[in-house]
């Protein structure tokens, strides 16, 4: 008998819940899981499926962010704790949502001492538990800084501060501590050794002079936390040791009226002697240091140039371990449903980051390890990865994630808005107002150039120490010198065309990574050449041959690619910070253009761009996140939407700038470097005047915000005044002009003019972009408000209070009248446009569709449909379902301010193809069309409302 084998069957693997949209809530003290809890009815009568949380780990007190996470291992206690977290979860899960959360893998906060792990470091050293936790360079090229960290927390020279006694030894029980103000710095337990042994000195022979003596002993035989061959068990030892003994010595202090007086005495004697007290701080395994002179020495990596926020070394094993135990334990626990990640561009290896993620996702969850090429849509958690995409650059195909979190999205929907017809013409009145004819580029490769040079000198200093040792190893290059090197460094950095490339330590590199080193090198050379500068071509072919990993034998390979990863982790940093922090506040041509996603030297988005990136998205990332406004964007999206008018109004922007200049040049200050302020900021101020106008015509508190916003404009700009060397008077006429425009009723009177001719274009704008957010391809992010007008600036301004009890009941008012008769409110809602009750109809008709179309917005097909250049238009297609987007732009151009809304007759004879007849409704106001060919027209679509969401029926 022959035995048939059956060919093996394969369990299908869970796959990740994937959001259909998603709302994300800014958690704080103020706003904790409570208050969270409090808001999910309104959001689940809204329609989102999943509310996605600001990071919920414990954090530097205060914080109004989350993002200085202090301990990756437990909930913040200060939001309710876990004990919250779960109540928020189980409340969610019997409404039918799900929590995402923001993870913040690449740094940590380490100020003010509430950083147990980095308060570890400092009192260990090398030889701490967590000293593998911190990208710190232990042997720099400085000899007074090796083996210690250098800490810049002083406020002047520390000479000077220690002679003005602002630094004192204190003693807390058995453990000592170094105050500067309200800061405790830890002291290395074995440099106590000493002072012990002068206490011991002032007993007389007893019991007490004994344990003392044997305490200071102790002390002294520590291992050194220098000692290079440590191993894990070494240091745990040293650190429980350390307890063993400032137990004794807590308990003996206790016991001991008089060991108790010669210690107070041993430490007043230090703290009167700056000499003695030097000594003492001098062998600590910190430096410490005055914060402006210090960044070009620091040596442990940073966020950014942001000295209490210090870089994790999440690549190695035993630290994500740590960070991802408590993460994985509610994924396992279905508290946690998916994760976005911040800043993931400041990983070493983010590929390997994503795979060592899902990888532990899959076995808290008991499921198979992903494999390499597993299916997208088949790995066990939902991520999406915070990423910076430029113009024509692609998410890496073979990342374990779902998407990015919307930045790119966001820049191509944001610069559909703009009328691209009129570039010549706005960059015209931007040259003339304010003298500056450089194009953005020249900002954006000066900023860049200032932040290595001001910002993260040090960072640079590492990596050119990093290629010096690498020059050296080579004959054919040692002779280049450290200077040099830096030069070249920062020369690559300057004009690097991405945020970062993605070589890998095997040698693997992402398709086209060489194309954008080569670019880099070429212009770089060509700059020097420019500029005059004596830099030898070859320290440009060498590091290029590093970059590329091009080495002779393996060894030489593996230490390139060492080179490679770090160099790629500074030059994200380098060009977040030279360009959304420095180049966005230098270049104003067009307000609305300058945001984080977007790049100012493209004068918008053409709709054929935007339908092509769309239909990609639908293709190969389904899950990534749209996102409209966020935290870190520098305007709300309806702030944008009103700026992005003046795109088509030039000669009419140029008639109020004209108008407005004599008041301006009234209000100036006169300085030694020229009147304040600069022609510049006047320009970003009025055009922000105009884009937070408040809809409702409430002034109150407008000049506050205002005057904050141009203040933290001057300063990222870093021209006439910057964070770390402000000047007071320059910054003064900031505000006067502020309040005195604003106090000028001949100014609020024309603003108010042209605020009420713009405004329902820009509304129009806001609307339109809403819809599109909301039926695209990709999972819709709402950002807390957004569902109603977000005219906010940048932060804090964005993350002020929501008033979700006005929110409520305008739902509520939608839910009830929509019933009864859509169109009618739809009607109503327009006409009253100005308190945001239209935006949240739109919000919620559009994701009422999604949540009755799961799979047709999840993973219906996108065709663009072409009808006029002042429409945006595309079909969602899923076996027989089919929706149709119609989203107006350019409506002022359109109207010529005929009418404010682009409604009926004004769309002539246009008609709008459709990719099937049948009848369709128009979700957002019930009404239904009959399409008996493949045609209609546009004045039929648009007839009482100026946008549509057709859902053939």
């Amino acid at each position: 008998m022959t035995q048939v084998l059956e060919a093996p069957t394969h369990t299908p693997q869970p796959a990740a819940h994937i959001p259909s949209s998603t709302y994300r809530l800014q958690l704080h003290e103020g706003f904790d899981f409570a208050a969270a809890r409090r808001v999910l009815p309104y959001l689940r009568r809204l329609g989102v499926t999943d509310v996605y949380l600001s990071p919920i780990w414990t954090s530097t007190p205060g914080s109004t962010h989350g993002y200085d996470v202090t301990d990756h291992a437990e909930v913040n206690p200060r939001l309710g704790g876990e004990a919250g977290l779960r109540k928020l979860a189980d409340r969610a899960r019997e409404l039918g949502l799900r929590l995402i959360v923001d993870f913040v893998p690449n740094h940590m906060g380490i100020q003010g001492g509430h950083n147990p792990y980095w308060e570890d470091v400092l009192m260990h050293g090398r030889a701490s538990r967590y000293a593998h936790f911190f990208d710190i360079s232990w042997q720099p090229l400085k000899r007074a800084l090796e083996n210690k960290v250098l800490l810049p927390t002083l406020g002047d020279q520390y000479g000077r501060v220690l002679e003005r006694g602002e630094l004192r030894l204190e003693r807390d029980g058995g453990r000592f501590f170094l105050r500067y103000w309200e800061r405790r710095l830890p002291i290395s337990p074995r440099s106590l050794a000493a002072l012990l042994a002068q206490v011991a000195g002032r007993l007389s022979p007893g019991p007490d002079h004994a344990e003392l003596a044997s305490i200071a002993r102790a002390a002294a035989s520590l291992p050194r936390s220098t000692s290079s061959d440590l191993t894990d068990a070494d240091r745990l030892a040293r650190a429980e040791e350390v307890d063993v003994i400032a137990r004794r010595l807590a308990i003996l202090a206790q016991a001991s009226r008089t060991v108790r007086e010669a210690l107070d005495s041993v430490l007043e004697t230090a703290n009167g002697d700056p000499a003695l007290l030097d000594s003492l701080i001098q062998e600590q395994n910190y430096r410490l240091a005055y914060w402006r002179v210090a960044a070009e020495q620091i040596n442990y990596r940073r966020f950014f140039d942001i000295n209490d926020l210090a870089a994790l070394r999440m690549e190695d094993p035993r630290v994500f371990a740590w960070a991802h135990a408590k993460l994985f334990e509610l994924v396992r626990d279905g508290v946690v449903s998916g994760v976005r990640l911040d800043h993931t561009d400041g990983l070493y290896d983010p590929a390997g980051y994503f795979r060592a993620l899902q990888r532990g996702a899959a076995e808290a969850l008991g499921l198979p390890a992903p494999e390499e090429d597993t299916p997208r849509e088949a790995l066990p958690l939902y991520v999406v990865a915070e990423k910076i995409l430029e113009p024509g650059e692609r998410l890496p195909e073979d990342w374990l994630v779902h998407g990015t979190t919307g930045y790119d999205f966001l820049g191509q929907l944001n610069g559909v808005f703009v009328d691209g017809a009129n570039e010549e013409e706005m960059t015209a009145i931007y040259r003339r107002f304010t003298g500056d004819r450089d194009p953005y580029s020249e900002h954006l490769y000066r900023g860049k150039s200032l932040i290595q040079r001001v910002s993260l000198p040090g960072e640079v200093n590492v990596l050119a120490e990093h290629l010096e040792r690498l020059a050296e190893a080579d004959l054919r290059f040692r002779d280049f010198t450290l200077s040099a090197l830096r030069d070249v460094i920062r020369e690559v950095i300057a004009v690097f065309p991405v945020y970062r490339t993605y070589v890998r330590a095997d040698g693997s590199r992402e398709p086209g990574d060489n194309a954008k080193i080569e670019l880099a090198i070429r212009d770089a050379k060509a700059n020097s050449r420019r500029g005059n500068r004596d830099l030898d071509p070859s320290l440009f072919d060498f590091l290029e041959a590093v970059l590329k990993l091009g080495a002779p034998d393996e060894a030489t390979r593996e230490r390139y690619a060492d080179f490679a990863l770090k160099f790629q982790q500074l030059t994200g940093p380098v060009t977040a910070k030279g360009a959304e922090d420095t180049a966005f506040y230098r270049y104003g041509r067009l307000l609305s253009l300058n945001e984080v996603g977007s790049d100012p030297a493209h004068f918008g988005t053409p709709p054929r761009a935007f339908h092509m990136a769309a239909r990609d998205r639908a293709e190969h990332w389904p899950g990534a996140l749209l996102a409209g406004s966020t935290h870190d964007t520098k305007r709300g999206e309806d702030t944008r939407a009103r700026i992005s008018v003046l795109s088509e109004m030039p000669q009419t922007w140029t008639a109020y700038l004209s108008g407005w200049l004599p008041l301006v040049r009234a209000l100036e200050t006169p300085t030694e470097l020229g009147p304040a302020p600069s022609a510049l900021d006047v320009y970003l101020l009025l055009q922000t005047a105009l884009g937070a106008y408040p809809l409702g015509g409430r002034l109150d508190g407008f000049a506050d915000r205002l005057s904050d916003y141009l203040l933290k404009a001057a300063r990222e700009a870093k021209l006439r005044t910057s964070w770390a060397a402000s000047d007071s008077e320059y910054e003064g006429a900031l505000d006067r002009m502020v309040r005195g425009l604003l106090e000028n009723e001949r100014y609020l009177e024309t603003l108010r003019e042209l605020h009420i001719r713009v405004s329902p274009y820009g509304a129009q704008n806001g609307l339109s972009a809403t819809l599109v957010r909301l039926t695209a391809p990709g999972v819709p992010d709402t950002y807390q408000g957004s569902e109603g007008w977000n005219q906010s600036l940048v932060d804090p301004d964005n993350r002020r209070p929501v008033d979700y009890s006005s929110y409520t009941r305008t739902l509520a008012r939608i839910e009830r009248r929509h019933a009864e008769n859509e169109l009618k409110l739809a009607s109503e809602l327009l006409a009253g446009y100005e308190d945001g009750g239209v935006k949240l109809l739109v919000s919620w008709a559009a994701l009422q569709a999604r949540a009755e179309h799961p799979e047709l917005f999840g993973h219906g097909s996108y065709r663009p449909l072409g009808a006029s250049r002042h429409l945006l238009a595309f079909a969602r297609e899923h076996g027989d379902e089919l929706a149709v987007t119609v989203a107006p732009r350019l409506t002022y151009s359109l109207t010529r301010e005929k009418t404010p809304w682009a409604l009926g007759e004004v769309w002539g004879n246009r008609q709008l193809s459709l990719p099937r007849p049948g009848t369709y409704e128009n979700v957002l106001t019930g009404e239904r069309v009959r399409v008996r060919g493949e045609k209609i027209a546009l004045a039929k679509v648009l007839e009482d409302f100026p946008l549509a969401l057709l859902v053939r029926r």
